[in-house]
């Protein structure tokens, strides 16, 4: 069943309908979808399909010809092009033909490796033949830091031919949903979270078992799907991945600032640095300053932007010789459970943010937020530091939410708290959001009605949108 990726669907199909060449670029991280939505664009249209492998230039022209080969325009009595050169004029001579024909190459990167010449090549046909053609041309891959420097990246042969550019992200909560239906919210939210909204990871959740049992099957059997996955993903993308091992382990126990980071894994500061850019490019970490900084400004953190990972270095890497030894569902049971609203923290401020952004919601808002993040910083009154878990402000006015994930009702506390924190800021236009997984209690509720800036959101009405 194919589920979400309508915005990028639509796209697809508008360009498919302009009749005209197209060249689009899709990329981002393994597991997220990018095959899926190709195929399902492609379902019921004419085109060429290949999934380039890891090996050598003839493994790959092998099989690009097998791929074009089955059209029956150029049937011949021949397995394969004798080179890419011949294979690229068999294009030409589809282009020429003035048919709409879609060719899709997948982990281009792959194809780019065993054989380097092939993206100028690629270039040269766009320019001389394809580009007054009715050609929809495809390249897709994992590797992002390649598709944007070396597909993208206006260094490289293909700059300036794209006609539209996808970058295919996680689904949201929101999304994700579509794919839990059977479990309550909350739980759909845990499930989330702990798949990092990766649709082929949800796509293992089995519906006719329960949250914890899915969960333990997945992360804590050796068997498991996700028992070895970011192991698994380090070593397809980085080189002495063990190095990278140590850094996401230490943000996951807590360490957020690069000397905090440094100190726990026994590594320069420079080296730590290099390495968080890696991690970036691929968006397991993500560098974070506060909301009304300067994206240049030091007061740099560093948290895992993948809550897969986090789970996972979290609760399943400091347990790896118990699991196997066959006790993860103890493990499951005594260590994770107690401490999931805790990991639920940092998610539930990500579903929060999305839910600002929802289309219905986001129009509803009183000024249109851009970008929206957490804020930290001194109070000098109280002589201490303050948080707040997301914040925008534009043009003199700021909007500021509190993100609780807790068993219990919120209170006033946490609104007057909210409001102290909110004086710390000059603009004149203050707007208050709370937003409660379990609902709020009849004082605060009180409290909230004899303002008009200020709402309160309970969890079940994120989820009734």
């Amino acid at each position: 069943m194919f589920v979400g990726r309508d915005r990028e669907l639509k796209k697809l199909n508008e360009m498919y309908e302009s009749d005209r060449f197209e060249f689009a670029v899709l990329y981002g991280r393994r597991r997220v979808g990018k095959t899926t939505l190709i195929r399902e664009f492609m379902r019921d249209k004419q085109g060429i399909y290949y999934m380039s492998v890891e090996g050598t230039r003839k493994e790959n022209l092998t099989g690009l010809s097998k791929a074009l080969l089955t059209q029956e325009d150029l049937l011949k009595n021949t397995a394969e092009y004798r080179d890419y050169e011949s294979l690229l004029d068999a294009i030409d001579t589809i282009a020429l033909s003035g048919k709409r024909m879609i060719i899709a190459v997948d982990e281009y990167p792959y194809l780019a490796a065993s054989y380097p010449a092939i993206s100028s090549m690629i270039q040269s046909h766009i320019d001389s033949c394809w580009k007054d053609s009715r050609i929809f041309l495809i390249l897709c891959g994992s590797s992002m830091s390649f598709m944007e420097e070396q597909v993208l990246g206006y260094k490289s042969p293909l700059y300036g031919r794209r006609t539209a550019q996808f970058k295919v992200h996680p689904f949201t909560f929101f999304e994700s949903r579509q794919m839990l239906t059977v479990f309550p919210t909350e739980q759909q939210a845990i499930l989330y979270g702990v798949t990092g909204g990766i649709p082929e990871y949800l796509s293992r959740v089995d519906q006719k078992l329960s949250m914890d049992e899915n969960i333990i099957r997945l992360f804590f059997e050796e068997s498991g799907r996700l028992f070895e996955e970011p192991v698994n993903l380090m070593k397809q993308e980085l080189k002495e991945p063990m190095t990278y091992h140590s850094i996401v382990s230490a943000i996951a126990s807590g360490a957020s600032k690069i000397n905090e980071i440094a100190t726990k894994t026994g590594l320069e500061t420079s080296g730590c640095s290099n390495q968080l850019s890696s991690l970036i490019a691929l968006g397991i970490v993500c560098r974070e300053v506060p909301a009304t900084e300067p994206v240049t400004s030091r007061k740099t953190l560093y948290h895992l932007a993948d809550s897969m990972f986090l789970f996972w270095y979290r609760f399943v890497r400091p347990n790896v010789s118990s699991i196997i030894r066959g006790v993860g569902k103890q493990v499951y049971q005594t260590l994770v459970l107690p401490q999931l609203n805790d990991f639920m923290g940092q998610i539930f401020e990500e579903i929060c943010r999305q839910y600002l952004f929802l289309p219905q919601i986001y129009e509803t808002l009183p000024f249109p937020i851009g970008e929206i993040g957490r804020w930290w910083g001194n109070n000098p009154k109280a002589r201490r530091q303050e948080e707040i878990d997301l914040m925008s402000a534009l043009d003199k006015k700021a909007l500021f939410c509190e993100c609780k994930w807790r068993n219990e009702k919120v209170g006033s506390d946490v609104l007057e708290t909210l409001m102290e924190r909110g004086e710390l800021f000059a603009d004149p236009d203050k707007y208050y959001y709370i937003f409660s997984k379990s609902g709020f209690d009849d004082a605060v509720t009180l409290s909230a009605n004899a303002y008009t800036n200020v709402k309160m959101v309970g969890f079940c009405d994120m989820c009734s949108v």
